[in-house]
């Protein structure tokens, strides 16, 4: 697993101390922060917003992946990026352009990632597999941590990766979502490049490196 790139989810750490949580992410090599942001309208929940990105980004040099579960993307592309986002991934069912939003997001200087939800075909991304950095798989419903995987939306790897190598695009291919040590080899194996773990990585059951 020497190529893949481990994404530690935020949203599973100990928030009485997140300094002490961006420490452990380095120190186990990650590759990545992957910071949930969500609104209550997308998702339910609502978590963090824009200041508690800018105070940990005084703690890492990793890249910051903001995954925006949040209605309307194209009103946040600047102030998340302002922030300290490297990569922003928004929903393709959360807006109705989402070519612009990559648009904005490059404009920053920012990667654009598109996430998709289980109940979502791959199809729904054609129009933007060309232009996106990162594809994001949804392998449990978004806005609520500790569920189990969805075995089913791995399929939707297979056929990234697929449409990736037939067409000569360039985006990673990502995997949010009950990852842990029984789960993972199938993550892998279906050809993920970036996998986002939140409890097995903050519990120290995740063991990627091998």
């Amino acid at each position: 697993m020497s190529n893949l790139i481990l994404a530690p989810s935020l949203l599973s750490a100990d928030f009485n101390n997140l300094s002490d949580a961006m420490k452990k992410i380095e120190q186990e090599g990650s590759g990545a922060v992957h910071i949930d942001v969500m609104d209550g309208n997308f998702v339910p929940e609502i978590t963090y917003g824009e200041p508690v990105i800018r105070c940990i980004r005084k703690c890492s040099d990793l890249p910051f992946d903001v995954h925006l579960m949040v209605e309307k993307p194209e009103n946040h592309v600047k102030l998340f990026s302002e922030a300290g986002a490297d990569w922003i991934t928004f929903h393709i069912e959360a807006t109705n352009h989402a070519n612009r939003v990559i648009q904005m997001i490059h404009e920053m200087g920012k990667k654009a990632g598109v996430a998709v939800n289980p109940g979502t075909p791959v199809s729904a991304l054609e129009e933007v597999l060309e232009y996106a950095d990162l594809i994001l798989v949804m392998t449990v419903n978004p806005g609520w941590g500790n569920q189990s995987m969805i075995p089913s939306t791995l399929n939707k790897v297979r056929s990234l990766k697929k449409i990736r190598s037939e067409k000569g695009y360039h985006y990673m291919i990502s995997v949010d979502g009950g990852v842990n040590e029984k789960t993972l080899s199938s993550v892998v194996e279906a050809g993920t490049d970036v996998v986002v773990s939140g409890s097995a990585f903050f519990k120290g059951t995740l063991n990627w490196k091998k």
